[in-house]
């Protein structure tokens, strides 16, 4: 077998799994008496859900819970105002989801490099991709390590187009003091299964611009404007294409719990975050994706590390019960996206595609654990 199709572990006592959903012992109950009441679609738990996040990420901006991750950025596209052949600056090393939207919308996609030391989108090479025809530049938080906001917010200023910020991975990150979801004009979160807590599948889009908020509820909603159709003043007439991009209650109520709970939630990732970091980051055969930047506070998704034998000691981890993978992958490789790339180098993801490995960081990972798997890669890694 090649250690490339290495299959999923099976959930069971002894080993540790790469990820685990996170969902709050209070949702079975909340979620029953849901399940007997009048709403199970978009209804007032929606509501409380986004005014909660509001008051605990993204104060000031105004919050829209959707069906998903991938439901928000297509939102955050189309209230930035791009059109087909508008040139939008993206990174190649992120999830599919960041930038499929793209494509629903013809939009001219132009990928830019990795920075070497946090795998986030290349300031310097954004810079080059810059032409007078760019409308706007999405960044992706790697593992919850803030991109470099500053330099980011002065290229959107200097050159007069929107930020997105995808911070799927960044729940509970800051910049500067500041949590991400209250830095720039979009952001976007997902509640997909494996990220700090699930929703089951949902998403949230924060938007700086509150003019824009009745509209992103307009295109939520197949383009109908439901506040006015509840009140009986609603005029049959659409005059925007909009989606089924909205979050159920029954979801709604799964985020309302856990995020009682982020605390806890973000202070045990933090535990083994930390404890991965202090471990390894002595061993000269091991780089750890992190850059000590103290303005930034990482959100504890993924701890992920570089070392020059990957699939020997990916290996070796899953002979000792340990479940590893790279999560994402370079989107260059995707023939969806192959018309965007043609002639295109990326020097920097050519050099780490083969070395990073990602590390089980969860609530049902131990510190114990952590320090376990630490002790094997420190064995291990050449």
């Amino acid at each position: 077998m090649s250690f490339k199709d290495l299959p999923i572990m099976p959930d069971k006592k002894k080993g540790v799994l790469l990820f685990y959903p996170y969902v709050s012992k209070k949702s079975a109950v909340n979620i029953k008496k849901k399940l007997s009441g009048r709403w199970l679609g978009q209804g007032p738990m929606v509501d409380k859900f986004e005014n909660d996040f509001k008051k605990k990420f993204a104060k000031n901006f105004s919050v829209i819970a959707t069906g998903s991750g991938t439901d928000s950025l297509h939102l955050a596209y189309i209230l930035a105002g791009l059109k087909k052949g508008d040139e939008i600056i993206t990174t190649i090393f992120t999830c599919t989801a960041t930038n499929i939207p793209m494509l629903y919308m013809g939009l001219k996609i132009k990928f830019a490099d990795i920075d070497l030391d946090t795998m986030n989108i290349s300031v310097a090479s954004v810079k080059k991709l810059i032409t007078k025809k760019t409308k706007a530049i999405v960044c992706v938080h790697y593992g919850g390590l803030p991109c470099d906001m500053d330099e980011l917010k002065k290229i959107s200023k200097k050159n007069k187009i929107t930020l997105i910020e995808d911070a799927a991975h960044a729940l509970g990150a800051k910049y500067k003091g500041k949590s991400v979801g209250s830095l720039s004009d979009f952001s976007t979160f997902s509640f997909q299964a494996i990220k700090h807590f699930t929703t089951g599948d949902g998403g949230i889009l924060t938007i700086k611009n509150k003019k824009l908020e009745d509209k992103a509820k307009r295109i939520r909603w197949f383009g109908i404007d439901r506040k006015k159709k509840q009140q009986g003043i609603w005029k049959n007439d659409v005059h925007e294409v909009g989606f089924k991009y909205q979050m159920t209650d029954i979801a709604a109520t799964m985020g309302c719990d856990s995020l009682k709970e982020f605390s806890f939630i973000h202070g045990h990732r933090k535990k083994i975050y930390n404890t991965y970091l202090n471990e390894l980051s002595h061993n000269n055969r091991v780089r750890c994706i992190h850059d000590y930047d103290k303005k930034k506070e990482h959100g504890a998704w993924l701890f992920t590390i570089c070392v020059n034998n990957k699939d020997y000691l990916q290996k070796k981890l899953r002979d000792h019960f340990i479940e590893t993978n790279q999560v994402h992958f370079r989107n260059d490789r995707y023939s969806i996206f192959k018309s965007f790339v043609k002639g295109k180098k990326f020097p920097n993801m050519d050099y780490l595609e083969n070395k990073y490995l990602v590390l089980p960081i969860h609530h049902k990972v131990s510190v114990k654990d952590a320090r376990y798997i630490s002790k094997l890669i420190n064995k291990y890694a050449k």
